[in-house]
């Protein structure tokens, strides 16, 4: 559109649009234009801040891809200093110590560029997950959120590697499809679970030091908060074993007790104990910020 004012192009293709599909589509159409123009005026904000503050001779670019934000419209301009496949490998760094946790480490097994909803990723995740099914589907929400936040051109992740929990079977099945209401009919299959939302935590509800624990209450949820040396853990505020919270649980190094059925877990991997697991939470520690994920189905269950 060389020569051309993009303000006035733009509102002659909002009135165009008024006369061709309504005023309700041309509310829904300056609303849509207003948020873009906020989005990219912070983004021009956010530029402006930080080169300003930038210290001396620091590398302009590696100071606004430090930045979400900024970094996102780079991105989305095809100006990125980083190639697609370096932004991955930084954010499975961030994780990888959160994956120790539970006995399991991620590489990428392939990026395919063309599919026609957008790059789509593969992972491969190495190591057991302890066995645990909620600690395997947490490993998988803690890295499609990383991956998200350094690559949000990835429109798809394929993660392999983790065996999910066997399916039950039927002890006797007759006819090929028996009816779903039948006695010994197989349930039917469970749906894939819901998107966690994130959660950014106060520094007043952290763990303030190594070896302590803190319960945080976030949208009405109970969240226990475990700080080891070098990684900080999330579960849910329960004993799976006899159902009591876990506020006053006693921390023995790495292990919890539930100081209502003495059953202990281990924090450091992925709240294993003897019989059963405590319920870990995806959690990310980002440049001195703590976010953790609550599932849809958080606080259901006995």
């Amino acid at each position: 559109m060389a020569g051309a004012d993009p303000g006035t192009h733009i509102n002659e293709l909002l009135d165009r649009l008024a006369r061709e599909a309504g005023p309700q589509a041309r509310e829904t159409a300056d609303e849509l234009v207003r948020s873009v123009v906020e989005f990219y005026g912070e983004g021009l904000a956010r530029t402006v801040r930080l080169l300003r503050s930038a210290p001396a001779g620091a590398d302009p670019l590696a100071v606004l891809t430090a930045d979400e934000l900024v970094g996102d419209l780079l991105i989305l301009h095809d100006l990125h200093p980083e190639d697609t496949l370096t932004r991955v490998g930084r954010a499975l760094d961030k994780v990888r110590p959160y994956l120790g946790s539970h006995a399991g480490d991620v590489e990428v097994a392939g990026l395919d560029p063309d599919t026609a909803e957008g790059p789509v990723l593969r992972l491969r995740l190495r190591g057991s997950c302890d066995g645990c099914p909620s600690s395997t589907q947490t490993v998988r929400w803690t890295i499609e959120e990383a991956v998200a936040r350094l690559a949000p051109e990835i429109a798809h992740i394929e993660v392999e590697g983790v065996a999910e929990a066997p399916a039950q079977q039927p002890l006797l099945q007759i006819q090929p499809r028996p009816p779903a209401d039948a006695p010994g009919a197989p349930p039917p299959p469970a749906a894939a679970p819901e998107p966690p939302h994130w959660h950014t935590l106060a520094v007043p509800v952290l763990p303030a030091h190594d070896h302590a624990t803190r319960v945080a209450d976030v949208e009405g949820n109970a969240l226990l908060l475990v700080r080891l040396p070098g990684n900080l853990y999330a579960y849910r505020d329960r004993c799976p074993g006899c159902g009591a919270g876990l506020r006053t649980a006693p921390l023995d190094g790495e292990f919890l007790s539930c100081a209502g059925c003495g059953a202990r877990f281990d924090v450091r991997h992925a709240g294993r104990g003897e019989r059963t697991h405590l319920e870990p939470l995806p959690l990310l520690e980002e440049e001195g910020a703590v976010r953790v994920a609550l599932p849809e189905l958080l606080g259901a269950g006995p």
